[in-house]
């Protein structure tokens, strides 16, 4: 193809898509070009900042004519900061475009065009849905500066609120930025802040050495106007990059763990312990994957990358008995001691990665009736998939982050018998461009 520009180029473009990164997509003669900024409706000024052979990238200068769909965002740092790219998208065509996103994808990756997509469902209050957060903390001509990353960069930029966090979590970054700006504290390099369904509050202060001065103000000042923090750990970390967590936590006030919830289930929060970010949209995901999986009470089920095993035990209580396999040692014996906690004793977590235990399972003469994949971002390992057609399990449950690997994976089902029945995209983190989606797989019945 020709390229209709060249850099350094002033172009008008009308933005006919975005990435999911939250920059606009212009096509110039059918030739595209990513923008650093944008929504679909737009009418922009850009220039042209480098060309490759099948697309260019550009910097908006100017916003000629503002989208329909372009709305005031509640953020005041929403224009710089990289937490969030959609916040100045309307919230229901954010639904409607990540809904488009998987359907995307599912077309040109996988080639399945006539696929149910559902709706995808949103949250009734798109704020304060985070239970965790990591804020970075510096020291700038003398002045604490603590914030979110800009967008592609390492640059704080300074805020003392998120409206994704709880309020809680906005107080304690005053109160931080009041301790550092009074004893003039360098050692402090992150701040993280886990909050749960009652509003407990654990605080972590990750620093670069083990000596954190004034650390017994500091904790006065937090539980003295937060009485809802239970637990302050230290957390020492002295590798440079951009790993938020060394490997040692040091307990300083208050509670070893917090509990929190998904339905009625229990799981203890440590300091690095996973668990989903959204822990409302979580539910809703884990009721679809139930219904979509059609549980009589006499199946056995694999949870493959089954993390702390949360989907494992939701699925406990309605199958006759589940096996969890997860590469993360740390994270199995979560799973185990979450287990316990809810006294549920028909699963069993193993540790191991899913494409060597689950082959050792089924040849051990263990089958899996109905499955669920809940993989990484990077989809399921060859050897998962060439496993799951060899068994032929009823029914695969396809629980995804990405929609591009979930569209590659299941094409791949697809080629060897299998039809995806619906797929329901949730909206797992409200304001950015990433869908979580859920897949119903079934074995292709043949008659004869």
């Amino acid at each position: 193809m020709e390229v209709p520009v060249m850099v350094g180029d002033i172009v008008e473009g009308e933005i006919v898509d975005i990435s999911h990164e939250g920059g606009g997509i212009v096509k110039v003669n059918n030739f595209t070009i990513f923008l650093d900024r944008g929504l679909i409706g737009d009418i922009v000024k850009f220039e042209v900042a480098k060309l490759k052979k099948s697309y260019g990238m550009g910097k908006v200068l100017d916003i000629i004519k503002s989208s329909n769909y372009r709305i005031k965002p509640k953020c005041n740092v929403s224009n710089r900061c990289g937490g969030c790219q959609f916040q100045s998208f309307d919230y229901k065509a954010q639904l409607e475009w990540k809904k488009k996103k998987v359907k995307n994808d599912l077309i040109k990756i996988a080639g399945l065009e006539d696929i149910k997509i559902n709706d995808t469902i949103g949250m009734d209050s798109p704020y304060r849905y985070r239970n965790n957060v990591q804020i970075p903390v510096a020291i700038s001509k003398g002045k604490s500066l603590i914030g979110f990353y800009e967008r592609g960069s390492y640059k704080i930029v300074e805020t003392d609120t998120c409206i994704l966090q709880g309020e809680t979590g906005d107080r304690i970054i005053r109160i931080l930025k009041e301790f550092i700006n009074k004893y003039n504290i360098t050692a402090i390099r992150h701040l993280g802040i886990r909050t749960n369904k009652d509003n407990e509050v654990m605080v972590i202060l990750v620093t670069q050495s083990r000596q954190l001065p004034h650390n017994d103000d500091l904790i006065n000042m937090i539980i003295k106007k937060c009485p809802n923090v239970v637990s302050i750990y230290q957390n020492i970390n002295r590798r440079k990059g951009p790993v938020v967590y060394g490997d040692k936590f040091i307990k300083l006030y208050g509670k070893e763990k917090i509990i929190d919830y998904i339905g009625d289930l229990k799981f203890n929060i440590s300091p690095n312990s996973f668990f989903q970010v959204n822990s409302i949209q979580t539910e809703v995901l884990y009721k679809k994957a139930i219904e979509f999986l059609g549980l009589s009470g006499d199946e056995t089920v694999f949870d493959l990358y089954c993390g702390i095993g949360s989907i494992s035990l939701f699925l406990s209580k309605q199958a006759k008995k589940v096996y969890g396999i997860e590469v993360v040692k740390e994270a199995i014996l979560d799973a185990r001691e979450n287990a316990k906690l809810n006294k549920i004793d028909n699963v069993e977590f193993i540790h191991g990665t899913s494409e060597e235990v689950f082959p050792k399972l089924v040849e051990k003469g263990i089958k899996a009736d109905k499955l669920v994949l809940d993989p990484p971002r990077k989809g399921c390992d060859q050897k998962v998939l060439d496993t799951i057609i060899e068994i032929e399990p009823q029914s695969v449950v396809y629980v995804s982050c990405n929609p591009s690997t979930l569209a590659r994976d299941v094409g791949y089902l697809v080629e060897k018998g299998y039809k995806v029945e619906e797929v329901q995209p949730v909206d797992m983190f409200p304001w950015t461009g990433h869908v979580e989606c859920i897949a119903l797989i079934q074995k292709e019945i043949v008659l004869i």
